[in-house]
């Protein structure tokens, strides 16, 4: 009996040491010097007034737009999220790395069970050498239309930004706003088999501005001195719209797009879609005043309604008089102008050289578009409401996504078989004219379904090339990627052809949402070094519905600092 004891003791210390051992060898890779920050997010109801209508919207903090999360370079977050409402929900941390923190990354039923009416759950995570404006969002069901906020990340102290220092800084979120119970809102869509109604206003920090119906006095204003550079940190919170944003007679200078340095790019208006953040410098050189801050609608599909009534805010110069009326921003580009999209992103480079990678080890091909399912409902009318009788969806490599009813990394860190299968296909299962057929709605355009997740190793370089396509319509489609940033090395019009595409190298932009241009293809490049199951998605929300996205599993590497940890203990159960 003894020297069973001692044997016990004797692989009990050993398992001590291994651990520690191993905490060493994680805290010795850990970046030193971030505080760490603690926010409590409630999710709550909030009663508002806005175009002629009073409801009841989900929030955090009963704040809308929500609360902003500051940080700096290198801090932990700790965020203790409680639902206050009837609805489910979960946070998202749009553009965070989430190394090794796969379990916080937000979205539902991918990488956790959305947090019910009740309960809570403390999501955390160290922002590892990334700084910039990012935001956070709602990620279950439509309910990020008023479930968002700013998170903004400083550089450490004493680290200045690479241009001159901005006299003050302002955060603009763009919106839309709806006068519906989102929930029921994407229930209603789903079961009419068509597409989403468009929005009541498009929204400026959660106002629509003069030319809506009751809003001559729900306008945002920003109070600026003549003869000063601001920075104005944008934010694309929209649901199913892309936007061009600008300012009358003031020149925008883009340094940063989705937390990352850029060089300068000088321009009248920027088109921002969901998920995208850019920062921007504007001087106060022109006559004291007040200017339109206008927002108006990016659509590149064909025969889609959209709401086409400009959101207005106002950059009023000191010693304007209140009630001046507001100088007309500059002539926003027509609603369909591609060219104006391509010429900002022509544009867009990385401060610095990036460390693109070079020699490529898996190549990936994801065609992204919409699909028609023929209609197999006793009650067309009412659930065939698509494409000549059909049943709207989208799909990744002709694989419209469904989400499990179960966390999915769950489901794969603990290995219960039956939720998904890892057989999504790395290319298209049968090239052909991509941007030009099929369009015969519903005949020959539906897709397949199911849970098909791709499997990647660690440390693999990976090229993927993501296609748009012409079933139904071509669209610009800004396509999302959980936990990773990426290098956009080429995009252009057309269907992809490697023997003609350029690329480059050595400054392109780094991003973690890229707009797949409009009947065209973009190419993007990314280490595969943070192991979990992240999401890769459309952004305008409908899309995802309709199944527009992916899941990419990143196996774990060699030691600590490349494998996923355990889930924390509070994790939400479905």
């Amino acid at each position: 009996m003894a020297s069973l004891i001692n044997s016990f003791k004797h692989v009990f210390i050993s398992l001590l040491f291994l651990c520690a051992h191993d905490m060493l060898q994680v805290m010795a890779q850990w970046p030193k010097g971030g505080s760490t920050r603690f926010y409590d997010f409630k999710v709550q109801m909030l009663k508002v007034t806005k175009l002629c209508h009073t409801r009841n919207i989900v929030t955090i903090n009963q704040m809308y737009p929500g609360p902003v999360v500051y940080a700096q370079e290198d801090d932990r977050l700790i965020i203790k999220l409680t639902n206050e409402t009837p609805y489910n929900a979960s946070i998202h941390w749009h553009g965070v790395r989430q190394i090794l923190s796969c379990w916080s990354d937000g979205p539902s039923y991918i990488t956790q069970c959305p947090v019910q009416s009740g309960q809570t759950f403390t999501y955390e995570f160290t922002l590892i050498k990334q700084k910039g404006t990012l935001f956070w969002h709602a990620h279950f069901s439509w309910l990020r239309a008023t479930v968002y906020g700013a998170l903004i990340i400083y550089p450490k102290k004493g680290v200045p930004y690479p241009f001159k220092y901005p006299y003050e800084e302002h955060t603009i979120i763009l919106g839309e706003y709806w006068n519906k119970d989102l929930v029921q809102l994407e229930r209603n869509v789903l079961a009419s088999g068509g597409p989403a109604p468009v929005a009541e206003a498009y929204t400026i920090n959660g106002h629509p501005g003069p030319n809506y119906n009751c809003s001559e006095n729900d306008v945002y204003q920003i109070n600026v001195v003549p003869g000063k550079t601001y920075m104005l940190r944008l934010i694309g919170a929209l649901l199913h719209m892309e936007c061009f944003f600008s300012i009358a007679n003031h020149k925008l200078t883009i340094v940063e797009a989705d937390g990352e340095y850029t060089k300068p790019l000088t321009t009248d208006h920027v088109m921002l879609g969901p998920g995208q953040t850019l920062n921007v410098l504007v001087t106060t050189d022109q006559k004291i005043g007040r200017y339109s801050m206008a927002m108006g609608p990016y659509m590149s599909g064909q025969n889609v309604t959209i709401q086409n009534i400009t959101a207005i805010a106002y950059f009023q110069y000191l010693g304007a008089s209140p009630h001046s009326v507001a100088l007309p921003a500059s002539l926003l580009p027509r609603f369909d102008d591609n060219l104006a999209v391509k010429t900002v992103m022509d544009g867009l480079k990385s401060l610095e050289v990036g460390n693109v990678p070079k020699e490529i080890d898996t190549n990936l091909f994801f065609t992204i578009g919409f699909n028609v399912n023929k209609c197999n409902s006793k009650t067309p009318k009412q659930n065939c409401q698509g494409s000549n009788g059909g049943v709207m969806a989208a799909s990744m490599n002709n694989n419209s996504f469904i989400k499990p009813k179960i966390s999915l990394l769950q489901a794969y860190y603990d290995h219960i078989n039956g939720y998904f299968t890892e057989d999504f296909p790395g290319s298209p299962l049968k090239f052909y004219d991509f941007v030009n057929g099929p369009n015969s709605a519903p005949n020959d355009t539906g897709s397949t379904n199911g849970t098909r997740t791709k499997v990647i190793e660690y440390g693999s370089s990976v090229q993927l090339i993501l296609q748009d396509t012409g079933t139904v319509t071509t669209e610009n489609h800004p396509i999302h990627f959980h936990g990773y940033s990426f290098y956009v090395v080429g995009y252009g019009s057309g269907n992809y052809n490697p023997q003609t595409a350029t690329f480059n190298l050595v400054d392109p932009p780094y991003m973690n949402t890229i707009g797949v241009p409009v009947g065209g293809w973009a190419a993007i490049r990314f280490v595969a070094d943070n192991p979990g199951v992240w999401f890769m998605h459309c952004h305008l929300e409908v899309h995802m519905t309709w199944g527009l996205g992916v899941v990419l599993i990143v196996k774990n590497g060699q030691g600590p600092m490349e494998t996923l940890p355990h889930p924390p203990a509070d994790m939400p159960r479905c």
